[in-house]
Parts: C-alpha cells; sequence; structure tokens
C-alpha cells in the first residue's frame, strides 16, 4: 500500500485552451503524476487560463505571430497574479512565442521542448523523426530548439507534413479519433524510421490522442506527457 506523504508544491500555472482537448489531457495527467508521487488523495496544485483557440488559430495562419505572443504574454501575467509560481505553455506550436511569453513576467517557463529533449537524451536516443504542426515541422523554433540539446531532427516530406498537419487542425483539436487517420501516422513514421529516426517525437499534443507506442517500432516520445511529468517534478523539487 502507496504511504501517503506531506509535501509542500509548487503551484503550476498552465496556458492552454490550444486545444482544450489536450489541455484536458494535461490536466489528468498533472494530477495523475502528483497522486502517483504523494499517495492518497493528493492533487496537482494548478491554476488555468484557457484561451480561445479559433482566434489563435486565426493569427497563426495569417502570420501574426507577435500578437498571438500577445494574448499568451496576457495569460502569463494573469496566472502569475493568481499565484502560480512556474509556467507551463500546453502546446507545442505557441512555443515559437515562448520567449515573449517569458519576457512577461518573473517566474519561469518550463520550456516544452527542454522538457522533451531531455527525456529523449535519457533514453539514450539522438537521432528523432518529429511529428507536429506545420509551424513546428517547417520552422526552427521548435527544432532548432531541440537541435541545441543535441539532437539529429528528421520530419516526414511534404506530402507526409501536409497529412499531419490536417489531422491535427481538422480532427484531433476537435477530439476527433479516426483509424484510417492512425494508420497514415503509422505510414509516415515509417518513412521516418526508414529515414533513420530511432526515435518519434509527437511533437503536437493532440497527437497522443491518436498515437502510442503500439504505432511506432522505435520508442515515441509524448510531449504533453512528458512536459507534465517534468512539471510535477519541479513543483515538488523545492
Amino acid at each position: 500500500m502507496r504511504t501517503e506523504q506531506t509535501q509542500t508544491m509548487r503551484t503550476i500555472g498552465l496556458i492552454g485552451g490550444m486545444s482544450w482537448e489536450s489541455t484536458a489531457e494535461y490536466y489528468r495527467l498533472l494530477n495523475e503524476f502528483t497522486r502517483d508521487r504523494l499517495g492518497g488523495l493528493h492533487s496537482a496544485r494548478c491554476v488555468l487560463h484557457s484561451v480561445d483557440f479559433a482566434e489563435i488559430e486565426r493569427l497563426q495562419v495569417e502570420g501574426r505571430w507577435t500578437e498571438a505572443g500577445e494574448i499568451l504574454a496576457g495569460a502569463a501575467r494573469s496566472l502569475e497574479a493568481a499565484g502560480a509560481d512556474f509556467l507551463l505553455i500546453c502546446t507545442n506550436t505557441m512555443h515559437k512565442v515562448a520567449d515573449q511569453v517569458a519576457a512577461a513576467v518573473s517566474v519561469p517557463l518550463l520550456h516544452l521542448a527542454d522538457a522533451t529533449a531531455d527525456a529523449v537524451r535519457a533514453a539514450g536516443v539522438r537521432r528523432v523523426g518529429l511529428l507536429g504542426t506545420a509551424f513546428t515541422m517547417e520552422q526552427d523554433f521548435y527544432r532548432g530548439r531541440l537541435a541545441g540539446h543535441g539532437l539529429d531532427v528528421r520530419v516526414p516530406d511534404a506530402e507526409g507534413r501536409a497529412l499531419v498537419h490536417r489531422v491535427i487542425y481538422e480532427e484531433l483539436c476537435l477530439g476527433i479519433v479516426r483509424e484510417d487517420s492512425r494508420a497514415a501516422y503509422r505510414k509516415v513514421i515509417d518513412g521516418l524510421v526508414a529515414d533513420g529516426a530511432e526515435g518519434i517525437v509527437l511533437g503536437c499534443t493532440e497527437i497522443e490522442l491518436l498515437v502510442t507506442a503500439d504505432d511506432s517500432p522505435v520508442p515515441v516520445f509524448p510531449t504533453a506527457r512528458l512536459h507534465a511529468e517534468a512539471a510535477v517534478r519541479t513543483a515538488l523539487a523545492g
């Protein structure tokens, strides 16, 4: 029987809603990891600011990233005012504005790509395939952050990137999980493995609704789960 522990936990601030489907997973994971660490009826100390994803998505498409960053920076300030000791952006893509968000507050931002890279390196993997939105796969803000940790990052070809992106926005962000899309993702993963990938980074938090370890011949790294796990470790470390 697990012995319940008494331990001070810092408050985790969540910038969520992008999409709320994955933010709900964050909340579940944070509480499960806290219960596993502390036992009994313990749950995570956290506060959530959930934005309207329709507004954010429109700004993404239009390339108005600074404006999107201003919205997230405002959310960060509200979380700091609510007592958050550190912050999470609960989406991979919006880490494009992570520096803008971090600059808006005095509390730390726990970067999702850093938590992911730590887990990849701990597994002894150096060459990874990256799945995510087109922004995440094609731009340097995320790939470059992983590469800065010594990782060799591969992405699907143009057709594969388009398919992965479409499924995220047209299905997973709406809570739709389709078997034919899972099969299509498996083919994309197989292509990355054939290109030398030793692991697959699920670099969009919604992908974890569709893809599991059973769908890949190499280890998968589910970024929302890794981020949440790192957050609980951080919250309990002090």
